[in-house]
């Protein structure tokens, strides 16, 4: 009951929008506390009843100290029975309901809510970024960045309620204490403020450049192991182990340095407040004592110094390690921030509209492309694809044909030209509808590791069983799930396939990704080697549904092999990033040109590297 009372104050998903998290500290943590403002004042407040309450308690033993001295035995209750009542409701009620409340609003709304909210947009957000984001970084440092500056932002805001608040709620209500019992018990305490508050100055905040270049280590660290992982197969292929211990080692000792240096700074720390701690024990002690043999302070007020005192004492070490992790957990963030809010390279129009596709005619003008200023890509393109019309796309590996096919996908955008479909810029159009018209099957197919049937469903997310096992018959993919068991003990559909589909073939991972192309079933399909990890066999029965599917859609295909596209209504042959010829497999072998050229030295179905 409780904790579905305290968990109601943050909606852990509450965020709807997926814009970009602000790109500094301060604006990162107002952007996602200002929503929470409310529930913030109101733990702040809870606690610090709390701890005014915990203070009242030394206030109440000093007195109960002087009242007993009186010697007063016999009427000691009568006398003191409204100040004893006072104490009890102190101590039974007051305190500890604030103290519940505040660990209710903290354990369940701000340490499970609060990181997790943040992880989801961030995760949202990153989720959208260009493609090249993700080719430009390593997937596993990319994750760790977005859970672990969840987890730092939501560790800061604690430690300020759990660390710096209760420090100051304790200073001032310790100032007033003895300024009211004697101003003179002060002087330790304000010497070792000063020596507290020059550490925090001048030793925390290397604490926080540590701390944010062992994050740094520690992400680099896990990205180089996660690709190991990943790549496994290459590793047992070629017997590299001694390498990759090698290589993860360098990042190893790399971490395991910043670690070094950031336990260096937080034992200099240490040793600090631990010579600051005992001067002020001392220090309080000798001023008690001395007040104490002059008459000027009583036995209960000596009892309340210096309990208070060995409190403060215990607690610097926690306060100043709170204080600490607040400055390691802003380096942490800040660290996190540069990966996160990095700007989206590809982003929709103001006015975007979504595109509405009624012929699927595409229309290449004059575009040009490069990857860098040095590495132009696409030159000068210009190419018009009739309705329904099956195009084939020929030439060398790295003549542009697939870089074509990303930039209708508008995976980058045309540094000039445009792409239209159906008339419409593609740059003016929703990404979404954009790729919700196409429908593709790649070379390299990466499946997810989910069941069979998550992974074809992936192309309709709204499909019945009946329609996956459609398209799962028509691409060949039945053929082989009898024999898929996966080590749960699933079979079939409900087997899972493995990170990237690693537990399958490539043939069969290739299968899986027509099937789910065929229940897309979009106007336009792009094909990129589709083929080309099938046996001639399964490629000859999953031609015929290739075929099948392609009536009355605009298709695009990529091969190396000749022969699969040679039946295309037209070929179009790129050499370079331009367009050399185009024109029917007869025509172009008519021609004499690249294409024939390509044609008669194909040997084994593959085209020989220029």
């Amino acid at each position: 009951m409780l904790k579905s009372y305290f968990s109601k104050f943050i909606d852990p998903m509450g965020i709807d929008d997926t814009s970009q998290p602000p790109t500094t500290v301060y604006r990162f943590f107002r952007y996602y506390l200002d929503p929470i403002r409310g529930l913030l004042l109101a733990t702040l407040a809870l606690s610090g009843i709390a701890t005014v309450s915990e203070l009242l308690l030394y206030v109440y033993l000093g007195d109960i100290v002087d009242w007993m001295g009186d010697g007063n035995r016999e009427g000691f209750f009568q006398e003191h029975q409204t100040a004893l009542i006072m104490m009890f409701v102190v101590a039974v009620i007051i305190r500890p309901l604030s103290l519940l409340a505040s660990r209710g609003l903290i354990s369940f709304s701000l340490v499970v809510g609060l990181g997790n909210r943040i992880r989801w947009h961030n995760h949202r957000y990153v989720l959208r970024q260009s493609l090249s984001y993700f080719q430009n970084d390593f997937a596993g440092r990319v994750a760790q960045k977005v859970m672990q500056t969840g987890n730092s932002a939501r560790e800061a805001v604690i430690n300020v309620i759990d660390g710096l608040w209760l420090l100051v709620v304790y200073l001032v209500g310790i100032v007033w204490l003895f300024v009211d019992m004697d101003w003179r018990l002060l002087a330790p305490v304000v010497l070792w403020l000063c020596g507290y508050a020059l550490v925090i100055i001048f030793m925390v905040p290397s604490v926080r450049g540590r701390s944010s270049k062992l994050s740094e280590a520690n992400s680099q660290l896990l990205g180089q192991i996660v690709d190991g992982y990943t790549n496994i197969q290459s590793v047992k292929l070629f017997a590299t182990n001694d390498q990759e211990d090698a290589y993860a080692g360098k990042f190893m000792r790399r971490h395991t340095e910043a670690f070094r240096n950031l336990m260096e700074s937080i034992f200099n720390m240490t040793v600090a407040l631990t010579m600051l701690n005992t001067a002020l024990v001392v220090g309080t002690a000798i001023i008690s004592i001395i007040l104490w043999q002059q008459d000027e302070v009583s036995v209960g007020t000596i009892a309340i110094a210096n309990a208070l005192i060995m409190r403060v004492n215990q607690m610097s070490g926690w306060i100043l390690r709170s204080i600490t992790s607040l400055f390691e957990q802003f380096g942490t963030v800040q660290n996190g921030i540069s990966t996160i809010s990095k700007p989206n390279e590809i982003l929709d129009a103001k006015a975007a509209k979504t595109l509405q596709l009624s012929q699927g005619v595409i229309e290449f003008e004059n575009m040009s492309f490069r990857y860098s200023d040095d590495n132009q890509v696409i030159e000068q393109v210009q190419l018009k694809i009739k309705p329904g019309e099956k195009v084939g796309l020929v030439g060398r590996s790295g003549a542009g044909k697939s870089t074509l096919v990303n930039l209708l996908l508008r995976f980058y955008d045309v540094h000039s030209g445009r792409i239209l479909i159906d008339g419409q810029n593609i740059a003016e159009c929703t990404q979404q509808s954009l790729r919700a018209n196409i429908a593709m099957v790649t070379q390299d197919t990466s499946l997810l590791h989910r069941t069979v049937r998550d992974n074809i469903r992936y192309g309709k997310p709204d499909a019945t069983d009946e329609e996956v096992m459609r398209a799962a018959k028509l691409a060949e993919v039945d053929q082989f799930l009898p024999k898929l068991v996966d080590p749960h003990g699933n079979r079939g559909y409900d087997a899972l396939v493995g990170e990237r589909g690693v537990k399958l073939s490539g043939g069969q991972r290739q299968r899986i990704a027509i099937a789910r192309v065929i229940l897309k079933n979009a106007p336009i399909l792009v094909l990129d080697e589709a083929t080309s990890a099938l046996d001639s066999e399964v490629e000859q029965a999953i031609q015929s549904q290739l075929t099948q599917l392609m009536e009355g859609k605009t298709v695009i295909a990529i091969a190396h092999r000749l022969s699969t596209i040679a039946a295309m209504d037209r070929l179009v042959v790129m050499d370079a990033g331009t367009i050399l010829e185009q024109g029917t497999h007869q025509e172009l072998l008519a021609k004499g040109g690249l294409y024939a050229q390509l044609w008669e030295r194909q040997s084994g179905g593959f085209l020989p590297e220029e």
